[in-house]
């Protein structure tokens, strides 16, 4: 199970809470996965402008105005996202971080930050927003194009993770004190097309806004061991929810009278 990783880096994920894997996806495979998302985006046309308000506060004074473009559950759309949610050259190295065969998807979600104008994400922990029994819950950023730091890549906090849930500020989104948790403080994580940075959802995080000349173009994997239940239904709607990725749910049981 771990042999996609090596034990130091296994390692090193235990201790910081992140992983940087390089070179997951071959450079022509993230290209056309690149042309999946802009097609996908294409298809969709203008949707609401998901930027958090308080994104808009930290970028004050970097970029005249921010904006965003997203998709959820992005493998109902297109089943090139379908076939790499099981490709075991990801699940493989996501079972090995959670320390059991079993990966269970929480949801998927595409980002494109637009050029000069992409938005930042304020520091933040995942964990407000599906809280679960035992912290098991892990995402995997896919960078289907480079993500150096003037395309805003993602910043962490390394060894974050061991506070546990930390106490968040709700505006509509859920964020960190800025002046307790300052972007800039964060160590940044350049990326190259191919790379997929994975992190705990107790990982602090964010990310900078996009003041290049070209898209960043990221696509969001939270996956959990599927023995590890949700404390609240405030992300239940996400589609296919529950899907295994790799292994099997041991909890799963047959409904009386059906079948």
């Amino acid at each position: 199970m771990t042999e996609r990783i090596s034990a130091h880096a296994l390692k090193s994920y235990r201790e910081n809470g992140f992983l940087l894997v390089k070179n997951l996806l071959g450079k022509e495979e993230a290209a056309r996965m690149r042309e999946e998302c802009h097609a996908l985006a294409a298809r969709l046309g203008a949707g609401p402008d998901p930027t958090w308000a308080s994104a808009r506060e930290l970028a004050a004074g970097s970029v005249e105005r921010t904006t965003l473009r997203h998709c959820h559950d992005t493998q109902f759309h297109s089943a090139a996202f379908a076939r790499l949610l099981t490709d075991p050259r990801f699940t493989d190295v996501a079972a090995a971080l959670l320390g059991g065969p079993n990966v269970q998807l929480h949801h998927t979600k595409m980002f494109i930050k637009p050029p000069e104008t992409g938005s930042p994400f304020p520091m933040h922990q995942d964990h407000p927003y599906f809280p679960h029994a035992r912290h098991s819950v892990a995402a995997a950023v896919f960078h289907f194009d480079d993500a150096p730091r003037e395309k805003g890549c993602v910043r962490v906090v390394p060894g974050s993770h061991r506070a546990g849930p930390l106490a968040h500020i709700e505006d509509g989104s859920w964020h960190l004190a800025p002046d307790r948790w300052r972007l800039e403080d964060a160590e940044p994580c350049p990326a190259e097309a191919g790379d997929v940075l994975f992190f705990t959802y107790l990982t602090v995080h964010g990310s900078g806004p996009n003041a290049s000349d070209e898209a960043r173009t990221t696509w969001l994997v939270q996956f959990r061991d599927p023995e590890d239940r949700p404390l609240d239904d405030r992300h239940g709607e996400s589609l296919g929810q529950g899907m295994m990725l790799r292994g099997v749910d041991p909890t799963a049981r047959g409904e009386v009278g059906r079948g």
